[in-house]
């Protein structure tokens, strides 16, 4: 998985990484955004959008952070890799990690 969106991003969605992604591979779940995987290309281009530095490569996401990597696949179990977040629109779906946090701010 070349990157991931992690904690920042909860209950926040700004979209700015949504604009700027090339093959429309970041999807909108209930609280937060995330990357299919397979459909990203590893440009980096959301990374230096993010407002709130929520996007990491894998391989860089923070410790504390780690548990958002499953999280990102976790999110395509069931939806699968669809071939572009527009036409799927916003899933009010996020994998159980995600369900259980408390409220964070933004929303």
């Amino acid at each position: 998985m070349p990157y991931i969106i992690a904690e920042p991003c909860v209950d926040v969605k700004d979209k700015a990484c949504i604009e700027e992604c090339p093959v429309d591979c970041i999807y909108e779940g209930g609280r937060m955004l995330y990357i299919q995987p397979d459909e990203c290309v590893d440009c980096g281009a959301c990374e230096p959008v993010c407002p709130v530095e929520a996007i990491f490569y894998e391989d860089d996401t923070p410790d504390q952070w780690s548990g958002y990597i499953n999280a990102n696949v976790d999110f395509f179990d069931d939806l699968g890799s669809p071939g572009g977040a527009t036409k799927v629109g916003k899933v009010d779906f996020d994998p159980a990690f995600i369900a259980a946090l408390p409220p964070m701010a933004g929303e």
